[in-house]
């Protein structure tokens, strides 16, 4: 979920490549309850939740992954309270013939601030073909870096590097969640930091219309979030498009993205709450 949610990112037919795509340059902005202004227009930051936003914690949904006409995959969301952070986990899995062809075994755990939203550790754990690594990410708002290493499981190699980030940012997995909490009303535009790995980017969530989205659960009406991004090696790589349920949830349905490889699309196939 996050090449959009690494650095390859969208380079292969990967399952996980793509969610990650999706998850940094699409999962972005909605609103339970007040009306609250929200970063739109050309300023990019991130809006703290309304006082009397409430978290969907327990809840965990999980996707089934359209590739082609093939079933590519399965991927989940889940968040939680941990203790003073919100915390979402998340999975991706090849299965059928694209896990014979490039086996994917992936998991994402976010932490952030529930009050300012701002990340505060990302974990991308990536057993993907023969390859097999694990990145922490940790968000020093103090000193404005965040401080990336990353080990390689074979052979236990450590890299480590910092880079500068903006007092507050997003990350792969809780930008979608960032959208959640913001009205999402047609027509509008939302820019905010988000930070994938060695770079800050600023995401834009333009929000294209209402339409009716089928899943294996069951019809929503929904809004189509358009997910781009101003950051010159990311916007050539191809589209994304998030659908969140047109309530006061804004639970995210379906995933899209459309690569040179061709179009994949993660559609929701269970929901607990």
């Amino acid at each position: 979920m996050q090449r959009l949610l690494g650095n390859g990112l969208l380079k292969t037919p990967r399952y996980s490549s793509t969610i990650r795509a999706a998850v940094v340059v699409a999962f972005l902005l909605g609103s339970a309850g007040a009306e609250r202004r929200a970063a739109a227009g050309p300023e990019s930051r991130v809006v703290p939740p309304a006082s009397q936003y409430r978290f969907p914690n327990g809840e965990k949904l999980q996707y089934t992954a359209e590739w082609r006409l093939w079933r590519a995959g399965v991927a989940t969301l889940q968040i939680e309270r941990a203790g003073g952070v919100q915390q979402i986990t998340a999975t991706a899995n090849a299965t059928g013939i694209v896990a014979v062809l490039f086996p994917v075994a992936d998991r994402f755990v976010s932490r952030f601030s529930p009050t300012t939203f701002c990340s505060v550790a990302y974990t991308k754990h990536a057993e993907e073909g023969f390859q097999k690594r694990e990145t922490v990410i940790r968000f020093d708002r103090a000193r404005r870096v965040a401080v990336v290493e990353e080990r390689d499981l074979l052979d236990n190699t450590v890299k480590r590097r910092e880079h500068e980030i903006p007092g507050c940012s997003t990350d792969a997995l809780s930008g979608i969640y960032y959208l959640r909490t913001l009205p999402l009303k047609p027509e509008s535009t939302y820019r905010f930091p988000l930070n994938y790995g060695d770079k800050t980017i600023t995401v834009s969530a333009r929000v294209e219309g209402r339409e009716v989205v089928k899943t294996e659960v069951g019809p929503f009406d929904a809004v189509r979030v358009a997910i781009s991004t101003d950051d010159e090696e990311l916007r050539n790589r191809g589209k994304f498009w998030i659908w969140y349920t047109d309530d006061d949830l804004h639970t995210p349905v379906q995933m899209r993205s459309r690569l040179y490889w061709g179009t994949l699309t993660l559609r929701l196939s269970q929901w607990e709450q």
